[in-house]
C-alpha cells in the first residue's frame, strides 16, 4: 500500500528538522548535501529548503541554505523573503493604530514596508508620513490621501535607506506622532538594536523627534542583540510581534509598562 498523506508528511518534518539541525551545525548545506544525506530527489531537496526558508529558520542560496542570523545586516531582497505572513500581520496591526491628519515616521525595514502597505488599505485622510526609506516612498508614491517627506542623505544600498549627518539635519526640524521601528534586535536591558551605526544614530533621534514608539518586529528578533543599540528601553511605549514570542519575554516588558501587541 502506498503511504498515507499524514505518514509522508511526518517523514518530511522529521527530514528537515535534521536538515535544520545540520544547518545550524555546519553553517551551510548544499541541494546535493541533502539528496546525499537523505535519500532524496533534487526536488524534493529543493523542496526542503524552500520550507524551511519560507519559515525564516535558514536562508535560500545558490545551490542550497545557509544559517540564518536575525542580527545579521541583509540585504533588503533577503530580509524580503521571512517570515512574510507575521510581517503582513504585524504591518497591519500597526496601521490600524494610526488615526487621520497624523505625521508618523517609517524607518527602513521590511516590516515598516508592510506598515506602509497596510497604510494605503486603510485609507486614512491627510496622513503625512516621514522616511527614510526609498522601497517605502516609494511603496506611498500613488497614495493620493498621504503626503511623503523623503529624509535624505548617505544611501546604504544594503538597506535602500538614507542616513548620516544630512538625514539626521532634516529631522532635527520634524515632529511625529508616531514612529514604527523595524529593528534587527530587541533586548530587555538595552532596548532595540541595529546592524549599523549610522542607522541607529538617525534611528535614536527619529525616537527623539516622536511622541510614541512602536517597535515592529517578529519574534525572531527578540531577547537578541546586534551591534549598535538604537536608544534606551525606557523611550519604547509598544511592541507589535507575533504569537511565538516568549511569554518570559512579553510578560517581562508589560512590567516595564510597555504595550505588547500579538498577532
Amino acid at each position: 500500500m502506498p503511504p498515507s498523506n499524514n505518514h509522508t508528511r511526518l517523514l518530511a518534518e522529521g527530514r528537515r528538522r535534521k536538515i535544520l539541525e545540520l544547518v545550524e551545525r555546519t553553517g551551510q548545506v548544499t541541494v546535493h548535501d541533502v539528496v546525499k544525506k537523505f535519500a532524496v530527489s533534487a526536488v524534493t531537496a529543493r523542496s526542503d529548503l524552500d520550507a524551511l526558508s519560507s519559515n525564516g529558520v535558514v536562508l535560500r542560496s545558490h545551490g542550497g541554505a545557509v544559517r540564518y542570523e536575525p542580527t545579521q545586516d541583509y540585504p533588503l531582497k533577503v530580509k524580503a523573503t521571512i517570515h512574510r505572513s507575521e510581517k503582513a500581520r504585524i504591518g497591519q496591526a500597526a496601521a490600524q493604530l494610526v488615526k487621520p491628519g497624523e505625521t508618523i515616521i517609517l524607518d527602513s525595514g521590511t516590516t515598516t514596508a508592510e506598515v506602509a502597505k497596510a497604510l494605503i488599505r486603510e485609507k486614512l485622510k491627510s496622513l503625512t508620513v516621514v522616511t527614510n526609506a526609498l522601497n517605502i516612498a516609494n511603496e506611498l508614491a500613488d497614495a493620493q490621501e498621504i503626503s511623503v517627506i523623503m529624509i535624505g542623505g548617505l544611501l546604504r544600498t544594503v538597506s535602500y535607506s538614507f542616513v548620516g549627518p544630512q538625514a539626521e539635519a532634516m529631522l532635527r526640524d520634524l515632529h511625529a506622532n508616531r514612529l514604527f521601528l523595524a529593528v534587527d534586535g530587541f533586548d530587555l536591558i538595552n532596548g532595540p538594536f541595529t546592524a549599523d551605526v549610522l542607522e541607529a544614530q538617525l534611528n535614536g533621534q527619529m525616537m527623539g523627534v516622536s511622541k510614541e514608539v512602536t517597535v515592529v518586529a517578529d519574534s525572531t528578533k527578540l531577547g537578541r542583540r546586534s551591534l549598535f543599540r538604537i536608544g534606551p528601553i525606557e523611550n519604547v511605549h509598544r511592541l507589535i510581534t507575533d504569537t511565538h514570542a516568549p511569554e518570559e519575554f512579553t510578560d517581562a516588558l508589560r512590567k516595564k509598562d510597555i504595550d505588547v501587541v500579538l498577532v
